[in-house]
């Protein structure tokens, strides 16, 4: 009893120290039933180049950030629940080691571990307090997820009109299908609902195909009857459409670059807290 206490207010103590960490910007991360099951340092594939980030897993959800201070302070906390993320296991590419695929339906991102070791711990931490997670609230999985941007880096020309970037023509990215387009390919704007509830930029070609979805759906509704076996009227608002909303703005908000210091750290960061020996800050997959 007097072990669970101390853990109560130990683990207390560090989801404090973590919602501290990122300022008043921050999410409130303290409430019941919920402990921090580990903490490190990945690299995450950005839209310009690798960053490294700070991750959080809890028991219910993954918390990352970008990094200032030399990780005494963190800025633009992103908060998932477990229960919306799928992992996806990567061979080793060009850009990054030891790397795989986090799928969330508003954004699905690549990052990588400083050893297989640690990569191994990572996504097996992660699905055993996920799988916890769908068991506890007896739900599905998702299954409908963002796509991934490909890196400015991938293309020196628009993925649509094959005309080339220069410091004047900047690259976009297709919310819909993450194709690295210029302004003028992608100046409409639609709602992905699982994106977001604002219109998002999006290509010609993923606007012509999610106006032709709607249209199919639209006829499917008028083609059935409006009234189901007990009586129920269905109206047009209880169907969800894409709407289309043209913004020809060049503005969009990037993540600040990090300096290359920030991920001078030791090989392995991921310290898991069921450890609470300093030899045990490389844990073993089997911790959990």
């Amino acid at each position: 009893m007097v072990e669970q206490l101390a853990f109560t207010q130990e683990n207390k103590e560090r989801i404090q120290a973590v919602e501290n960490s990122f300022g008043p910007s921050g999410k409130p991360l303290l409430r019941p039933n919920r402990f921090l099951v580990g903490e490190g340092r990945l690299m995450k594939l950005c839209r310009r180049r690798t960053q490294p980030k700070v991750f959080y897993l809890f028991n219910d959800i993954l918390v990352y950030g970008s990094i200032v201070l030399n990780g005494r302070w963190h800025k633009k906390q992103q908060v998932i629940s477990l229960e919306d993320i799928q992992l996806e296991d990567l061979e080793d590419g060009v850009i990054m080691k030891n790397q795989w695929l986090i799928r969330t339906p508003r954004k699905s991102f690549y990052v990588a571990a400083a050893s297989a070791e640690e990569k191994r711990a990572w996504m097996e931490h992660i699905e055993d307090c996920r799988s916890k997670r769908l068991q506890l609230a007896s739900c599905q999985p998702r299954s409908t997820f963002a796509t991934t941007w490909i890196p400015d880096q991938a293309s020196a020309i628009c993925m649509r009109c094959s005309v080339a970037f220069t410091v004047n023509r900047r690259r976009h990215h297709c919310r819909r299908c993450g194709f690295v387009v210029c302004n003028a390919c992608s100046k409409e704007r639609a709602i992905i609902e699982h994106i977001s509830s604002k219109p998002v930029r999006v290509c010609r070609p993923c606007l012509l195909s999610l106006q032709s979805e709607e249209q199919q759906a639209i006829q499917q509704v008028e083609g059935c009857s409006r009234w189901d076996s007990d009586g129920t009227n269905y109206s047009d608002q209880d169907i969800r459409i894409v709407s289309e909303y043209k913004e020809p703005s060049d503005n969009e908000s990037v993540e600040d670059q990090a300096p290359k210091y920030w991920c001078e750290s030791q090989e392995n960061t991921l310290s898991q807290y069921v450890y609470f020996n300093p030899e045990h800050q490389n844990p073993m997959v089997s911790g959990l």
